[in-house]
Order: C-alpha cells, then structure tokens, then sequence
C-alpha cells in the first residue's frame, strides 16, 4: 500500500530540522534514533524517504524539545498578518470618514478616487508583477516589510535563529512565497476596501447626502460618461444607477437633489465599490491561494544535498538478492531443485553487485573501495572511446568513479552525460578519496551532487563515502 505525500508543513519541519542540523549538531541528542531500522529495498520511492525522514524528525524534535522553537516563525508570521489586516481596517474606515467629512454633501468621483484610485494602482502593479515575473511589484510593500523583519529578529546562529529562517525561505520565497505573500495583498486591500464600504453604508443610513461631481481640467462631458460607462454592468444585473437627467442635476452648483436621484447614486457608488473594487480582489485572492497550494503540493525536498544523501544511505539502503543462476548440469535432478531455490539473504549496501567501474580524469593518489578495481580510466580520446564502447556493450551495473578533492568542470559533465546517455540503465556515481580519513568538503561534495542531477543519475545511485 502506497503511503499518502506529506503535507507541505511537515515537509517545512524536515527543513527546519537539517538548517538546525548544518550548525548546531553538536547540541542535539540522538538517543531516540540510534535504534531506527532502516529499511532496504529495490527501488528508492521518494515518498517512502520522505515518511522516514519525518519520523526521523518527529524523535529529535521531541526528544530535544525543538517544538516551540520549529513554531515561533509561524506564530510570528500570523501576528504580523494580523497586524497588516488591522492596520488595512483602519485606513479603510479613515479614508472613508475624511473624503465624507462633515458636510452633507459627497462629490461622488472625490469618494470613488480615495477608495479605488490606490486599490486600483496596486491591482495593476500586481499584475504586471505576475505577468512580467517581477518579484517586488507581485509581492507589494507591505507584504514585502512582514518577510523582511523577522530576518532581523537574531543575528547569531541559534536554533530558534536557524529554524526561522528555514521557516521563511519555505514559505516566504521562491514560487510558493510569491503567492503566499500576493494573498496577503490581497486580504489587506479587501479588508481596506470592505471597512470603507462598511463605514459609508452606516454613514449614509445614519443621515442624508446629496451626491455631486465636477471637475476642472476635463471636459464637462467626461464625468457623465465616465457615470455611463461604470453604471451599464450594475445596470444590467438590476441595479439602479443614475440616469442622464440625474447626471445633469447633480452636478456641483446646481440646487435640488429628489430622494430618487440621491438612491440611485447611492447604490451607483456602493455597486462601484463592489464590483471595481472588492469582486476583482476576491477573484485574485482566490487565485493566489489555488496557487500557493499547488505549488505546497508539488514541492520536494532537493534530495541532492549531502545531508539528504547521508540519510538516504542510513535509512533506506538498496536492497540486493543473489541466487545461483546456473545450476551444475552435472548434478541431480533433485540436487538443481534445492539449489535453485536457495537464496541468500537481503544485504544492505551501497554499491551494486557486479559492477564495472570506470574513472574520470583520475590521478594515482584515490583510493577505491576494497573489491573494486578500475577497468578503463578515461584520460584522453582513445580511453574515451574505449569507455564509451564498452559502456554500449555493457549489461552488468555501470560505476564512475570521479576524484571528489576536483571540482567538477563542463568537460566532466559533458563526458558523464555521454556516459549516461550510452548506458542501459542508470549509472552509479562514486567520489573517490585520497585519504579515507578525511572526509569530503562539503561544497565539493555539493558540487558533484549537482553534476550527478544534471546528468540525470539519481539521487540515490550517488554514493559519497
């Protein structure tokens, strides 16, 4: 039975964890993990690995009491939106109050431009954002001042430290960040939006407004318009807006305004506001969020890194089966039954059986596991072609081995895809030593991990000793 993916904040908290890991490993205790099985088997499943690992977790986190600290950044981050909210109410209702003010009288198009005008610069940034990939127009200031202050919170490397801003690389950055923080554009604007809304419909059954416009610059014509154009979308789902002659009695300096013109204005203004205003922010509210949470759904631990490499080795392995292939013809009939059914047991190792290694550019000083002896090094065109004809010929597992003290450069990867490219199946990648005390430097060990996925060997056919 096939195990169910992770939710995205579980997979946060492996995160958490190898970020504290990196640094703070001497502070940690392993006593709950020295006895976790690992469990081979023929096929890595990143699934599996994945469910591991979060077990894994789920023992140190419990035994060295990391759990606040793993949820201080989430605690903080839903403060600082609730805060951000706050903050959108309250300008929301003030911009209100002032383009009222105490008068009895509201210049409709003064209204529309406080409560729109700034809503609508934001939602067409965004999109230009959105559209153009352009990280600080899509995100918004405000949003952008919430990921950016809890990175000032602690300068030293702590756990609290490191688990935060594995938090906030997570959520806050990257793809799934871009939307994260577009949702709370979002909310903030409709929140401002809604508060103004709000405070006008309270103002206006609390006392009675007349509605005018003007204006300087354009023509007199243009308002009407304007009025027209806005109004034909309410007009058609039955609201009722103003008509030509109300247009005309409502502008500034002329007197008289009947309870009919003064409704149809009112829901004129409160129809705009929706339908300009709050309808388009909740449509791309409810598209960020679609996808924020496809891109959580698709996200995966870069299984590349050294620390997931180890951990792969330790709790997973590769699971091999030998048995006797041919039988001794000479022996009875009886006597080939029992041995052909006679298997040895499942070994854990690291390295495939039978395999036929071949090195890149290798110098006499690296040493190769015991057991394994190169058959062709590759250190010009000759050897080159020879390993690449034995590469198409070949049946039994294909091992390169590479010298992991070199960083790797194009020619390498050029020639391990040809390699790759040539091969049956897979190959395995080995980073051969000089000394097999001395462990390999992690940015040189990062560095031939990213070769290996650009050449497409997998994760788990990368073998780091």
């Amino acid at each position: 039975m096939s195990m169910k993916p992770l939710s995205f904040s579980d997979v946060v908290r492996i995160e958490q964890l190898r970020n504290i890991e990196a640094t703070q490993k001497e502070h940690l205790s392993y006593d709950s993990i020295k006895d976790m099985p690992a469990y081979p088997s023929r096929e890595f499943h990143y699934v599996d690995f994945v469910h591991r690992l979060h077990d894994r977790a789920n023992f140190l986190i419990r035994e060295n009491k990391l759990q606040d600290a793993l949820q201080h950044p989430h605690q903080h981050f839903v403060y600082a939106q609730r805060v951000c909210l706050f903050l959108a109410l309250l300008l929301g209702g003030l911009a209100a109050s002032q383009a009222v003010s105490e008068s009895s009288t509201l210049n409709i198009y003064w209204l529309l431009a406080v409560l729109l005008g700034f809503n609508f610069i934001s939602l067409v940034l965004w999109s230009i954002g959105i559209l153009m990939k352009i990280p600080g127009l899509s995100s918004g200031i405000v949003a952008q001042l919430v990921s950016w202050l809890p990175f000032r919170q602690h300068k030293e490397l702590t756990i609290s430290s490191l688990a935060s801003r594995a938090w906030w690389e997570r959520y806050l950055t990257g793809r799934i960040g871009k939307w994260r923080i577009s949702a709370l554009t979002h909310k903030f604007w409709l929140v401002y939006l809604a508060s103004g809304l709000a405070l006008l419909i309270l103002m206006m059954l609390a006392k009675q407004y007349n509605f005018t416009w003007g204006t300087t610059l354009l023509p007199d014509s243009s308002l009407p318009q304007i009025t027209r154009l806005l109004g034909a979308p309410l007009e058609a789902i039955g609201l009722p807006v103003p008509q030509d002659e109300q247009i005309i009695v409502s502008r500034i300096g002329i007197e008289g305004q009947d309870t009919e013109t003064r409704t149809a204005w009112a829901s004129f203004l409160m129809g705009v506001l929706l339908l300009y205003g709050i309808v388009p922010r909740v449509l791309v509210l409810g598209l960020s969020l679609l996808m924020q949470h496809w891109y959580q759904s698709r996200f995966k631990l870069d299984l590349y890194l050294p620390y997931y490499i180890t951990l792969r080795q330790q709790l997973m392995g590769s699971q091999m089966e030998t048995a006797v292939i041919d039988a001794d013809p000479y022996a009875k009939k009886s006597h080939i039954q029992q041995a052909s059914d006679v298997r040895r047991p499942i070994q854990k190792s690291t390295l495939p059986l039978n395999a036929i290694a071949l090195g890149i550019e290798l110098d006499a000083s690296v040493l190769w596991p015991n057991g394994i002896s190169c058959r062709t090094n590759i250190i010009d065109q000759n050897s080159q072609d020879q390993a690449l004809l034995t590469t198409r010929k070949l049946k039994e597992p294909l091992l390169l081995g590479v010298a992991a003290h070199r960083l790797p450069d194009r020619g390498v990867q050029r020639l391990i895809k040809e390699l790759v490219d040539n091969a049956a199946q897979k190959p395995w990648l080995i980073l051969l030593k000089q000394n097999a005390a001395i462990p390999i430097a992690s940015t040189r060990e990062l560095a031939w991990f990213r070769l290996a996925e650009a050449c497409g060997i997998p994760a788990d056919q990368v073998i780091s000793r």
